[in-house]
């Protein structure tokens, strides 16, 4: 037995060397560039990485929207999005768009998208959990003044989050929702802490009704477009996704069009294979009127 297991580790380390010497005789496919930034908020290290759509150049006077990424490493959304991106920039379908991945690999992830719950199942299912307060300050405080200070930006924002990563951008959408004007939330874990967060979603949603009011005494234009997506999942996930939407359909700005919402299951895909698709019908609905208008 130990003398396979030698033999397994020669040959994955043999396999390493031929790939790190075949990759050195190549030219380097460019997809994206890296940030990296010594977080206070979170006391450690932390990594972005950047897609910069064709035709970015930093000394241009030409400005971009910011689509950020949660779980948005190198091995999880990232590729996925900025490819998706980068293909409905291609047919005109979306308006070219800087794409930033947060990364948030290991047990961090489960830390820093989670409110303090005081659920059993919870505590020892996560038990480091509720760092969402500490993540939120990060995006605000650290990594938007990163981006809008080294990159060629509008005023234009978008966050992307499923699963835990839905539950964190409900949580931004409820407690600080000016710091984007589009979500996207995919299968959000709203089941986490019983349901507290839809549970007591009207208390919130004041917050946002509050928040609109207050900016379009300043700008005319503020709007909020709000998709919500999930496929085949536990009844549960179903549950509280549809408080969530019927919560946003009761404010008076679903009405008047300050907010416009799209809520969308599709039911031929599960909590693994759906975030592709709902990202696509989300772009694809939020700028249907645009494409129609050139038509």
């Amino acid at each position: 037995m130990k003398k396979h297991s030698l033999s397994l580790i020669f040959i994955l380390i043999t396999q390493f060397i031929i790939s790190q010497s075949f990759a050195q005789e190549k030219q380097v496919f460019p997809f994206g560039v890296i940030e990296e930034i010594e977080s206070k908020e979170l006391s450690e290290k932390r990594t972005l990485n950047i897609y910069l759509p064709q035709g970015y150049h930093p000394d241009s006077a030409i400005v971009y929207p910011v689509i950020y990424v949660l779980d948005g490493s190198q091995y999880e959304d990232f590729p996925h999005i900025a490819g998706l991106t980068q293909f409905m920039n291609m047919y005109e379908i979306l308006p070219k768009s800087i794409v930033v991945g947060i990364s948030n690999l290991g047990k961090s992830r489960y830390r820093d998208f989670t409110y303090p719950s005081d659920d059993k199942q919870d505590l020892k299912a996560i038990p480091n959990n509720g760092g969402s307060e500490k993540f939120i300050a990060y995006l605000e405080n650290e990594v938007m003044p990163l981006i809008e200070k080294n990159y060629k930006t509008d005023s234009h924002k978008t966050i992307i989050g499923q699963s835990l990563g839905g539950l964190l951008a409900t949580e931004i959408l409820f407690k600080k929702p000016y710091l984007f004007d589009d979500y996207i939330i995919v299968s959000p874990s709203l089941w986490w802490d019983n349901q507290k967060m839809v549970k007591d979603s009207n208390s919130f949603l004041k917050n946002l009704s509050k928040n609109i009011a207050e900016n379009k005494a300043e700008n005319t234009k503020y709007k909020k477009r709000i998709f919500v997506s999930l496929g085949e999942e536990h009844p549960t996930m179903h549950k509280v996704a549809d408080k969530l939407v019927d919560s946003i359909k009761k404010l008076e700005e679903t009405k008047n069009g300050t907010i416009t919402l799209f809520y969308e299951p599709i039911l031929d895909q599960n909590h693994a294979t759906i975030l592709h698709l709902a990202v696509y019908k989300a772009f694809e609905k939020f700028y249907k009127k645009e494409e129609e208008k050139k038509k």
